[in-house]
């Protein structure tokens, strides 16, 4: 009986990877005929990457606004059981079976590193530097995951992508310059250096995971590991529940709910039906984003170095969506 409910267990494993190479392979695929661009993008993959962006953009504006009422460690700790909650109920409704054993060590180094170690060391940096030039820093990875996942992965650069990626890099590169003029901080640039490290091994680990588990589940786990790791923090923030002001507690809780438990399910949803630097290079559109949400709530005016910087990402993701030529 044991031998024919592995059997069973290893054809849906089998069945679900195929599902997920069949997806992939029709994001990434040419059209007939050696058109350039020959259908449109999936457009629950198109909602799930725009629900992503902004998501993840208010989320940078939002850890700048309460930095000054939670700590970064009280502040990750918040949003992340605020998240566990969350993706609980959406576990429940949707009856999903928890992660295999095989997977969990895995499950555990991607919670750990993107839910743990990137909340801490991004909710730092802000305190440092503001919420534009964070999300630049934040967006190197991009770069950093399509080299790890070529090599890694073996997934191949198309020269649209590699193109689009410098693009991208470049535009980012130039809002950090515009915004440095105005906010300055090694520690903080280094702590959103980190942050973005520990992002870009998090997506390597979590993208095989993606094949046989479904994106809530991934999600839903690896959050459970980073509350865990970040418990340590649980007296400090019960204190500063206590005195914060009930606009900031909001704001901890719709980190949990929006950024947290919805963006990171979304990511993982396109990051199952696309290649990991195809899909990395969107988010070079949330620098831009958080630049124009820091000057309509925080008074963090961009200038115009900062804006044409914004612009040039703008280009350089439109060129990484589109497909090479046969």
């Amino acid at each position: 009986m044991d031998e024919l409910r592995s059997r069973h267990r290893d054809s849906g494993d089998q069945e679900y990877e195929t599902r997920a190479a069949a997806a992939m392979s029709t994001t990434a695929a040419p059209a007939a005929g050696g058109a350039r661009v020959g259908r449109l993008e999936d457009p629950r993959v198109v909602l799930a990457i725009v629900v992503t962006t902004l998501l993840w953009a208010s989320a940078f504006v939002a850890i700048r606004t309460v930095r000054s009422d939670f700590a970064p460690g009280e502040l990750a700790l918040g949003r992340l059981l605020v998240g566990a909650i969350a993706l609980s109920a959406m576990m429940k409704r949707g009856r999903l079976a928890l992660p295999p054993r095989r997977d969990v060590p895995a499950i555990a180094v991607c919670g750990v590193l993107w839910f743990g170690v990137y909340n801490v060391a991004l909710n730092q940096g802000e305190r440092l530097v503001d919420a534009g030039t964070a999300a630049m820093l934040v967006n190197v990875a991009p770069i950093m995951i399509a080299v790890l996942a070529t090599w890694v992965l073996r997934e191949r650069l198309s020269s649209w992508l590699l193109g689009g990626l410098l693009v991208a890099f470049a535009g980012a590169a130039v809002i950090a310059v515009g915004s440095s003029r105005h906010h300055g901080g090694l520690g903080g640039v280094l702590l959103c250096v980190l942050a973005a490290a520990a992002y870009t091994v998090a997506v390597v680990v979590e993208k095989p995971l993606l094949t046989r588990i479904s994106p809530i589940t991934v999600t839903w786990a690896a959050c459970i590991v980073g509350t865990v790791a970040c418990l340590p923090f649980l007296p400090g923030l019960v204190s500063e529940l206590r005195s914060a002001p009930p606009s900031s507690t909001l704001l901890v809780a719709y980190l949990g709910i929006g950024p947290t438990a919805v963006a990171f399910t979304t990511w993982a949803y396109a990051l199952s039906r696309s290649t990991m630097a195809r899909h990395g290079a969107t988010t070079y559109l949330v620098p831009p984003l958080v630049i124009v949400l820091g000057w309509l709530t925080l008074g963090e005016v961009p200038g115009v170095v900062a804006i044409a910087g914004g612009a040039i990402c703008l280009v350089g993701v439109a060129l990484t969506r589109r497909r090479s030529a046969r």
